[in-house]
């Protein structure tokens, strides 16, 4: 097992633990700002891919696509929250779960009856091959555009959290509805506001991951359980929560699937370790947050406890 190997593994899972920071991020702000459960999240993600593939399909230019996927996704996104999910923020989780998930049921219909079961998205022919970044280490250019986007994506969210106004204004509504609304916060359209960003990002990465994976009905649901794992492990309501937490889950999730099936098959008869390697390399990510609830239920940057 080469440095070569682990080095482009780790890459591999920087990449995934990116794509899971722009889902992760805007998920926690609406988590920990309106205290709301909602699981049609991953159907926003699924929604930007669409687009973006048929705006893509339509103009000839991807960049214009992935604009105006992210656009229209957050325009939808805060739509969404002031028609239907404004309702459910008194009631409990267990309401807000149940509607929520019928919504995904909803919108994957929606999506079936506008663009299909699936629509193809290919990246940019500039970036589709590899690029040398090492001696002897080729890496996919499109790979790295996604952890350079998802590094300015970063910056970007903490320089709009810590240093601007509306940053003020969601960390005191994370940290305290009730006190935020009575000093005069518009709540309302602070909600507006957050959860169409966290749209924003729910296109962004939908947009960028549509290349390597397949754009189709019902993408959204597997990654969003790897995102609740993610703010479960980072802190709810905490931004740099998610950034750890989403390293931390695309490394152990990257190396899992590679490194602990290789390590199986040197200790153990082949046909065990080719039955046991994919299932414990897919339990690797729960086994993490199993071991954090433990240690530190809050997470490792909590808003508010």
């Amino acid at each position: 097992m080469s440095g070569l190997f682990l080095l482009e593994q780790g890459l591999n899972g920087l990449q995934l633990g990116f794509m899971l920071f722009l889902l992760a991020a805007g998920l926690t702000l609406v988590f920990g700002v309106m205290d709301m459960i909602n699981l049609a999240h991953g159907s926003l993600y699924m929604i930007g891919a669409f687009v973006a593939a048929w705006l893509t399909r339509w103009s000839g230019s991807f960049l214009f696509g992935v604009t105006g996927a992210i656009v229209l996704t957050a325009v939808f996104g805060m739509l969404l929250e002031a028609s239907i999910l404004r309702t459910l923020y008194m009631r409990d989780h267990l309401s807000q779960v149940l509607a929520t998930f019928a919504l995904i049921l909803i919108l994957n219909d929606a999506v079936k009856m506008l663009f299909g079961n699936d629509l193809p998205l290919s990246a940019p022919q500039a970036l589709e091959g590899p690029v040398e970044i090492l001696p002897g280490l080729m890496y996919s250019a499109w790979r790295l555009l996604i952890i350079g986007v998802g590094v300015a994506v970063a910056v970007l969210l903490y320089l709009l959290v810590q240093k601007t106004r509306m940053g003020a204004l969601v960390r005191a509504g994370a940290s305290n509805r009730d006190m935020s609304s009575a000093m005069g916060v518009n709540v309302g359209r602070l909600f507006t506001l957050v959860f169409g960003l966290g749209a924003a990002l729910c296109a962004v990465a939908g947009s960028l991951l549509a290349p390597l994976l397949a754009v189709q009905v019902g993408m959204g649901e597997n990654i969003l359980i790897l995102a609740f794992v993610v703010i479960v492990i980072g802190g709810i309501g905490s931004i740099r929560g998610a950034l750890v937490g989403a390293m931390l889950v695309g490394i152990v999730d990257t190396l899992g699937r590679t490194l602990l099936q290789q390590l199986l098959r040197e200790a153990l008869p082949p046909q065990w370790a080719s039955a046991a390697g994919p299932a414990l390399a897919s339990m690797s990510v729960y086994v993490l947050m199993a071991a954090m609830l433990v240690v530190r239920p809050q997470g490792l940057f909590p808003v508010r406890t």
